[in-house]
């Protein structure tokens, strides 16, 4: 049985930053998707805002021919008679006027406004939104990651955001929870009798997170070079993951009922500081060499032979220090030009405690819980099995494979589509609510000033390998590998 799809109120989506990367290879194909499922309705106005001189004609031939590359022609000018395009700056005048009598036109519709931009013009963007009385009625704002680049910028932003619109109204996103494996943790955990009962230090032997690129930073090279992964990629997108998979069963599917369990697990994360990072943290930064199959340079070149500190790639152990997790570490790794493209929890579960099974039989294997999540969504339970046939027991690990693209017959949405239809819909359970963000800068904000009180440099790695040596050693020293899906 096919879910039916849930319909929405006309709307007006405005994204700033509307000639960005994110809002033509991501943003926009997901409308688009969702017009095609006959989720947007027919009134509703998508306007792109930018410095550009560009009027609406402009845009949408912009827009065509992008899109045309990565979606299908079918319907595409239809859609594209629903986009609108107004050049604005944030810091200028000149416009804003305008723009706001557009937007008030269609006062009964829900308004959202998403922040495609740096983060230094949330403060301003806002401002002005609020200036206009854009921020009244069904007004929301979207704030891509990452809010600030520590404690005290987030704060700043937060506080300034806040003054406009308030915690209700504000969407701080992450495309990750948007994703359908992540959405299915939630199922599988709480649907089912099976792992419930064994989701914990008695039973569960580790956790793997796992985020690697095979890109580098390319065009993001400016914006990258301040930030670095940790703050790219841990603090934001792997935190929430661990907290989804390590967080106490909800009362509810309720949007602060998630939320608040997915804060306690952030705020019993043990810190790591001065006195441990250099046994629990590894960085790294990529050097020139083959991925892909193709000969690439090293970060530094791509920057432009400029001397740069900025980590490509982090592993750490963290560890929950509560009753459910003590004991069990968490072990996350992030990296740019990785052999491969992918993102996985791996949930690990003890040995058995005695093999009744003859040595020659083969390896009694850990049971493992895989939850793939890019780029072929789906879950695996890898399990040991007899080998069929006969001349003596063998014993084989091999998994159970759910792939929801095969089992389901269609092609899984982008996180995106579900998550901006759910700011339409004023449903915040998959966007960060403040104090998240502030609990999670105060867990890597020590991280990153031991680093920088350090004076090390990231190691070094060659484009194409699965980061530094030191990264290997971080979890062989327990006695664990990094999981290898071919095993």
């Amino acid at each position: 049985m096919t879910a039916s799809q849930q319909s929405v109120e006309p709307f007006d989506l405005v994204i700033f930053g509307g000639t960005g990367d994110l809002a033509v290879r991501k943003l926009l194909p997901a409308l688009f998707h969702r017009f095609l499922d006959g989720q947007i309705p027919a009134s509703s106005r998508i306007v792109g805002i930018a410095r550009e001189a560009l009027d609406d004609a402009g845009y949408r031939a912009q827009l065509r021919e992008a899109l045309l590359k990565i979606c299908d022609a079918a319907k595409l000018d239809e859609f594209l008679k629903q986009v609108f395009y107004r050049p604005l700056d944030a810091r200028k005048d000149d416009g804003w006027d305008d723009f706001a009598a557009l937007i008030k036109a269609e006062p009964e519709h829900v308004r959202v406004f998403y922040l495609s931009t740096s983060p230094e013009l949330f403060v301003d963007l806002c401002r002005r939104l609020g200036e206009h009385g854009l921020n009244l009625g069904q007004s929301r704002v979207v704030m891509e990651k990452p809010i600030g680049r520590d404690l005290d910028s987030a704060n700043r932003i937060n506080d300034a955001v806040g003054k406009v619109f308030s915690e209700s109204q504000t969407f701080r996103i992450d495309h990750y929870l948007g994703k359908e494996t992540v959405q299915n943790l939630l199922v599988l955990r709480f649907g089912n009798a099976l792992f419930e009962p064994l989701w914990n230090s008695a039973h569960i032997d580790h956790v793997q997170i796992t985020v690697a690129e095979t890109v580098g930073v390319g065009h993001r090279a400016g914006y990258y070079d301040h930030a670095g992964a940790l703050r790219d990629m841990v603090q934001n997108h792997m935190l929430q993951l661990l907290c989804m998979v390590a967080m106490e069963p909800p009362s509810s599917l309720a949007p602060d009922a998630v939320r608040d369990e997915k804060l306690k697990v952030l705020n019993a994360l043990r810190p790591i500081g001065d006195a441990n990072v250099g046994s629990l943290t590894v960085r790294g930064q990529y050097r020139a060499g083959v991925a892909e199959g193709d000969h690439v340079p090293g970060y530094q070149e791509e920057l432009g032979n400029t001397r740069s500190n900025t980590e490509t790639f982090v592993a750490l152990k963290a560890e929950i220090a509560n009753w459910r997790w003590a004991g069990v570490p968490f072990y996350l790794r992030t990296g740019k030009r990785m052999p491969e493209r992918v993102s996985e929890i791996v949930v690990t579960f003890k040995p058995v405690p005695h093999s009744i099974f003859a040595a020659g039989s083969g390896t009694l294997a850990q049971n493992r819980l895989v939850l793939r999540l890019q780029p072929d969504e789906g879950v695996k339970l890898w399990l040991t099995i007899k080998h069929p046939g006969p001349g003596g027991l063998r014993l084989r690990h091999v998994p159970l494979d759910m792939s929801f693209a095969e089992a389901f017959g269609v092609q899984q949405p982008d996180a995106y589509e579900r998550l901006l239809l759910d700011v339409v819909r004023g449903n915040p359970t998959l966007f960060m609510r403040r104090d998240e963000v502030e609990a999670a800068w105060r867990w890597a904000g020590p991280i990153l000033a031991a680093w920088s009180a350090s004076g090390e440099t990231p190691r070094p790695y060659a484009a194409g390998s699965w980061g530094p040596s030191a990264s290997v050693a971080l979890i062989e020293r327990d006695g664990r590998t990094w999981h290898d899906d071919n095993e």
